[in-house]
């Protein structure tokens, strides 16, 4: 079948200059997630309509299997899929989508096509215990489907019918151009709807049928911020659930964001207010500390990760301890029993097995071998200004407190630098490394006083 996403509305009660179905949901575009759902049903064309911001939404979910139409003037639902007609296949059915109601299942919508057939009309409705603002569904003595009818148009008697149209719609795209150059805006909004299509269909013949979700927030659309935050807390609970179901320990699922995918093994433990973002993997009984944000990352079997630790672009091996406090960036990749401490940042860099760097040190730009100790205060210098340059530390190196490794710059192996010293220089295996300090103690030295004024 055909799949049509209508994307061209402006979103006016967004207060907003980005357009309405490029809103983040879950990190993601609204109109993203719409998407990929579509994409799942493997439709034969898929055509997104656009209108306000077009420029924008054409560049932000650009793919070769999307094709554009552009609404010039936003004229009603039935106005905008005429303009996707020209794309579409005539020979199979075509399912009209939305841009802005980001939670619909597969499934639902699967439900919808084989209720409608290859010939059929289907529309998807939902019964709400308060219908206001939505068009009714009005059926006749036998229930079948005569017409829809918006609120603004519908009468008292029409107002208190409870099942309401969602605008998805299956539809057969032979008859479609008919249906909707037939299409009048004599109502209160002026506009072509979409929703009067069917009953041109009934005039034709044509069998209208229902089907229903299994929920109701699958058909929720976004109109304003407070609508956009509604469904982001029911997004991040299904999420929340179905890693409860298998077997993910979470302190509290109503304060876990996962803005993207997240793949946890066997006893995985995640404490509050942990976010996620892009392709997160952790393994088995990785636990995660309150207050994390880990981003396209993998984390190894057993490593515990606490508080406040930031990780973006990092691998990092099994049986690892970080944080609290710690930051990996983008390049970073610790091995297997790893300690990366409190403020301690680690950027482009490989740490060898069972290294440690506890307190208040950063690693940049290097290669830090097994078995090596970068006491607190450690720092790697590697920017001169114009150019990054890298340090290499080989196995068992030990490295005092308050140490600069001016790089480029490299350590042998088993070597030993003294507490604040700068090396600058490469040394040989198995060195004691210092720079040469004189101390002074003056006796009878008296502080000075502070005069009051």
């Amino acid at each position: 079948m055909n799949i049509v996403i209508l994307a061209a509305g402006a979103g006016k009660r967004m207060h907003s200059a980005l357009p309405k179905v490029l809103h983040p949901l879950a990190g993601r575009p609204l109109l993203s997630h719409v998407l990929d759902t579509a994409r799942t049903l493997k439709p034969t064309r898929l055509v997104v309509v656009i209108g306000h911001g077009g420029d924008q939404v054409r560049e932000a979910v650009a793919a070769p299997d999307v094709q554009f139409a552009l609404q010039q003037q936003q004229l009603g639902t039935g106005h905008a899929l005429q303009q996707a007609l020209p794309l579409i296949d005539p020979s199979v059915p075509t399912l009209v989508l939305y841009g802005d109601v980001p939670l619909t299942r597969a499934s639902t919508l699967q439900r919808l096509a084989d209720a409608a057939g290859p010939g059929g009309y289907g529309v998807l409705t939902v019964t709400l215990a308060d219908p206001t603002g939505y068009g009714r569904i009005v059926r006749d003595a036998a229930g079948n489907v005569t017409r829809i009818v918006e609120q603004k148009d519908a009468t008292e008697e029409q107002r208190r019918i409870a099942e309401i149209n969602t605008g998805i719609v299956v539809v057969p795209s032979g008859p479609l151009a008919g249906w909707l150059a037939a299409l009048k805006n004599e109502n209160a909004q002026g506009e072509f709807y979409l929703t009067d299509v069917v009953e041109h269909a009934i005039g034709a013949g044509v069998r209208v049928v229902t089907a229903q979700p299994d929920d109701e927030w699958e058909t929720l659309g976004v109109n304003s911020k407070q609508q956009l935050a509604q469904l982001e807390r029911i997004h991040q609970r299904n999420v929340a659930d179905a890693l409860l179901v298998a077997g993910v320990t979470l302190a509290d699922p109503a304060r876990i964001d996962v803005r993207g995918a997240l793949a946890c093994g066997r006893d995985v433990s995640i404490d509050v207010n942990c976010v996620f973002e892009g392709d997160v993997t952790l393994a088995d009984g990785v636990r995660v500390g309150p207050n994390c944000v880990i981003r396209n990352a993998a984390i190894g079997a057993g490593t515990r990760i606490d508080a406040y630790t930031h990780i973006e672009d990092a691998t990092v091996g099994a049986h690892a301890v970080l944080g609290p406090y710690a930051r990996l960036r983008p390049g970073a990749k610790l091995a297997d029993e790893v300690h990366v401490g409190n403020f301690v940042e680690v950027k482009n860099s490989v740490i060898g097995h069972g290294s440690k760097a506890n307190h208040l040190t950063y690693v940049g730009d290097s290669d830090v071998g097994a078995r090596v100790n970068l006491g607190a205060g450690t720092i790697t210098c590697n920017y001169d200004g114009a150019n990054k340059h890298r340090t290499v530390i080989e196995d068992d190196v030990f490295v005092g407190s308050d140490t600069q490794l001016v790089a480029p710059v490299h350590v042998g192996r088993g070597v030993t630098i003294a507490a604040g010293t700068t090396v600058w220089k490469d040394v040989s295996a198995d060195a004691l490394v210092l720079n040469d300090k004189t101390q002074i103690a003056k006796p009878g030295y008296v502080r000075p006083v502070k005069q009051k004024k």
